[in-house]
């Protein structure tokens, strides 16, 4: 629906999502929302915001029954349901969504995305307008990468763990739907390759040193990180990387909860001539079914408090253990701290061009 990298001429821009509006149909095949509405933010591969079917992106639930919903900020305007249509004008069916109180900021660019289908396979013809303010400028600057596991990175960087794991590679997708579709001569075309990348783990801490900018209005970290870990969690701790001795202050708790491995739990999957009469009643099933995706970009925002008049952060990640069991009776599973790579972005106010 929108890539602020390749439209108004591209490059960076900065300023807000306030809106959308798509026709999703002109055949009357309401499946094809089934499909997720996604959106990245400043560089980000894994999506800040997403949803488990287009329809309620535009404020409804099983295809608004069919029926016909506006509201001042989400509707279902036009379309008849299968079995009203008279027309082909009926077989039409779009949807809206305005952002006024809620909208969507971003410092550098951004990527919004809907999918067509549950799996991505619907050949539905979607006609879509976006409604964004912008600023061709950026308002994040990127100043700093950190590979962990390379280790000419890791001089760099000053790195140090007193127990981190020997550098691993892993070769995983991040969770962005679908990586192959059918191709007419019923073969697999993939559409999202994988990535590889080193890193390694610890259970206790780690410490870097990431370049800011002194005059930054904050800074937003970025990590890389393995989902096969779950409800990764530390507390982050910041110093002046120049200073003799490191004044450490604490910056908050960083926690990606959950991890690649989830519960299904749909009790139908019992044979119907075991089920009770009242499906509602019936005893939980946990099934636990693990992803490929193994791959996630977290972030995590540092006040200027922390980092104005500072060329270079030194950074201490310290671990937490979080052993919760994906359901009752299920062991926990294997924790740590995973970290591939770091990214710093420093806060910056963008500058106006002249027309």
């Amino acid at each position: 629906m929108l890539d602020t990298r390749k439209t108004e001429g591209g490059g960076d821009w900065c300023g807000h999502i306030v809106g959308t509006t798509f026709t999703f149909t002109s055949t009357g095949q309401l499946q094809t929302l089934e499909g997720d509405p996604r959106f990245y933010l400043d560089d980000s591969l894994t999506p800040q915001g997403q949803g488990t079917g287009s329809e309620e992106w535009g404020g409804g639930g099983d295809y608004w029954g069919g029926e016909r919903m506006t509201l001042p900020f989400a509707g279902h305007p036009v379309g008849r349901p299968v079995g009203q249509m008279k027309t082909d004008l009926d077989k039409i069916h779009s949807a809206y969504r305005f952002l006024l109180s809620d909208l969507i900021p971003f410092g550098k660019n951004a990527r919004f995305t809907l999918e067509h289908g549950g799996a991505n396979e619907s050949t539905e013809h979607y006609e879509t307008v976006t409604y964004w303010y912008g600023l061709q400028s950026a308002a994040l600057e990127l100043t700093d990468e950190f590979d962990v596991g390379d280790r000419t990175s890791e001089a760099e960087h000053q790195y140090q763990s007193p127990d981190a794991t020997p550098s691993e590679l892993l070769t995983s997708r991040h969770e962005v739907g679908v990586d192959h579709i059918p191709s007419a001569d019923g073969s697999q075309t993939e559409i999202v390759p994988t990535l590889s990348d080193d890193g390694r783990r610890t259970k206790t801490r780690s410490e870097f040193t990431l370049r800011i900018r002194p005059d930054a209005l904050g800074v937003m970290l970025r990590r890389r990180l393995d989902l096969a870990y779950p409800n990764q969690k530390a507390v982050i701790y910041v110093a002046d990387a120049s200073a003799e001795k490191p004044d450490w202050q604490e910056a908050g708790t960083w926690y990606t909860a959950g991890g690649n491995t989830v519960v299904f739990g749909d009790p139908r999957i019992v044979p119907e001539a075991k089920r009770p009469q009242n499906v509602e009643s019936m005893p939980p099933v946990h099934i636990a079914q693990t992803s490929n995706r193994r791959w996630r970009d977290d972030e995590f925002l540092l006040p200027p408090s922390l980092t104005r008049g500072r060329e270079k952060l030194r950074i201490r990640c310290e671990f937490v253990p979080v052993e919760l069991p994906l359901f009752p009776g299920q062991p926990p599973q294997l924790t740590a701290w995973t970290e591939f790579r770091y990214w710093a972005y420093s806060f910056e106010m963008p500058e106006m061009k002249s027309l």
